[in-house]
């Protein structure tokens, strides 16, 4: 299989190649390290932390597994790369930080755990937003910046840019990240994928270095809403070392797989926020791309509801954010078997950490964790968001909602002054409901917009149903050039 044999492959195709014998395991793991080796510094992406030495190795067995008895597991020797949040037993979890360097977590994180069960490989770690502070560039202490495939000079917003470059740019197959306001959903759109905050619940959180517990959500990044429903399919459901997670019973269906629909639009009812579209600093070319998407969704069958307005929505989101990370770092630094640091007071004084994030973790130092602060479930500020939120999707009968992920294009490089667009911090993370957002287009030629879109509590499928249906009628995604 030659090299660009692998380039914006599906899950599904490799599998049908492995299948029937075109390509092994081994082949497939060792043209994506290539790519690693050959193009993330040498171009200056800069999207991997560390590979994994034993890759190929695993690779190899899961050649001989095969062989051995005729059967493919969900993600057979797919290659995956991995935030660098996320604990791997066998791979160091730095989350950025180079205080963290060369800590090597007891066990893998859930999510992490079965998607090797379901046979993926994980290539290595990926560079992020120090500590998950930034959802608008990905710059660590431990590895420096992370660029945009799409344009080299631009940021792939943070935190989880380093896996969004990666994918992006074709060196892994699928993806995982984490999002506490922003990122999945934000890098997903500055690197033209699909990217899948589930709904609070149901994946679960254990393993994951925490930024906010309340709010952080794992999942995947990928080039095609087919991919990152397999990974949903792998990781979702109940864990008992992440108690929220039982809220996930009994609303799961057999298979996300079985709402890929060509004609998943047709008459779903979908509510236009144009919120974030309205403000006076939103791009004309973003502003653009969304009402063509707009129409796009309504000539695949979808009824539009225009505009969906959410009263009072400046008041209900109003101090909603819960500072808890000095806590709940704590609480992850303590379930290390030999932790380098116990605290982030411990962490703050090795002044190992990118200038950047000097005022943030400062603070977070000097203050003290929110009291009394619940889960988006139980905390007051949170269910008022959500009921306003819900309340009006049912009186219009709507399936979802609709707005650009970013308002935006991809800032250049150490801008941080003009409008930066991120609409990603309000609803989801804090009404616990889930939002994907998938590419809808280009703006200034070649940079990648997303569209993003909302829904119920567990309302997965019928997400994937409108995101899949528009994905397949528009077919926006492009490999970035030189890549």
């Amino acid at each position: 299989m030659a090299d660009w044999g692998i380039h914006e492959i599906t899950v599904r195709d490799y599998l049908w190649l492995l299948e029937d014998g075109s390509v092994t395991c081994e082949e497939v793991v060792k043209l994506y390290l290539n790519r690693i080796s050959m193009l993330d510094q040498s171009m200056g992406l800069n999207s991997m932390v560390v590979l994994n030495s034993k890759a190929l190795e695993r690779a190899r067995e899961l050649d001989r597994e095969y062989k051995s008895t005729g059967k493919l597991r969900r993600l057979h020797g797919v290659p995956v790369i991995v935030k660098d949040n996320y604990d791997t037993h066998d791979l160091q979890t730095a989350a950025g930080s180079l205080a963290m360097k060369g800590s090597i977590p007891p066990d893998d994180a859930y999510q992490v755990r079965k998607i090797r069960e379901a046979g993926a490989v994980v290539l290595g770690k990926s560079n992020m937003a120090e500590w998950a502070f930034s959802p608008h560039q990905t710059v660590s202490s431990i590895s420096g910046t992370t660029r945009n495939p799409y344009a080299l000079n631009r940021v792939p917003a943070g935190s989880s840019g380093g896996t969004a470059a990666a994918v992006a740019a074709n060196l892994g197959m699928i993806g995982l990240g984490t999002d506490t306001g922003n990122s999945i959903r934000g890098p997903s759109a500055h690197c033209n994928l699909v990217g899948f905050r589930s709904t609070m619940g149901l994946t679960s959180r254990d393993g994951i270095v925490p930024l906010y517990l309340r709010n952080d959500v794992g999942g995947p990044l990928c080039r095609t809403v087919e991919d990152a429903v397999r990974v949903l399919d792998v990781i979702g459901g109940y864990d008992e070392a992440d108690s929220i997670t039982r809220l996930s019973e009994g609303k799961m269906p057999d298979s996300y797989l079985d709402h890929l629909k060509d004609d998943g639009l047709m008459g779903k009812r979908v509510g236009v926020l144009r919120y974030f579209t309205d403000k006076p600093s939103t791009d004309t070319e973003v502003a653009s791309v969304f009402e063509d998407a707009i129409g796009d969704l309504e000539r695949g069958g979808a009824v539009m509801v225009d505009p969906f307005i959410i009263q009072d929505f400046d008041g209900l989101c109003e101090g909603i954010w819960c500072n808890t990370f000095k806590r709940d770092l704590a609480a992850y630094l303590d379930s290390l078997e030999n932790p380098r640091h116990t605290s982030i007071e411990e962490i703050y004084g090795t002044g190992l950490h990118s200038e950047y994030i000097e005022d943030r973790l400062s603070s977070m130092v000097e203050s003290e964790p929110d009291p009394g602060c619940g889960d988006v479930y139980s905390e007051p500020k949170n269910i008022k968001l959500r009921d306003a939120v819900t309340d009006e999707m049912d009186r219009l009968e709507l399936d979802a909602i609709v707005y650009p992920t970013w308002s935006n294009p991809p800032r250049k490089i150490g801008d941080m002054d003009s409008p930066a667009g991120d609409n990603s911090q309000r609803i989801p993370p804090h009404t616990g409901m889930p939002g994907l957002t998938v590419p809808m287009g280009y703006t200034y030629n070649d940079l990648p917009a997303g569209l993003q879109i909302v829904g119920r509590l567990f309302s997965e499928a019928t997400l994937i149903e409108i995101a899949y249906a528009y994905e397949q009628s528009t077919m926006h995604r492009m490999s970035p050039e030189g890549f």
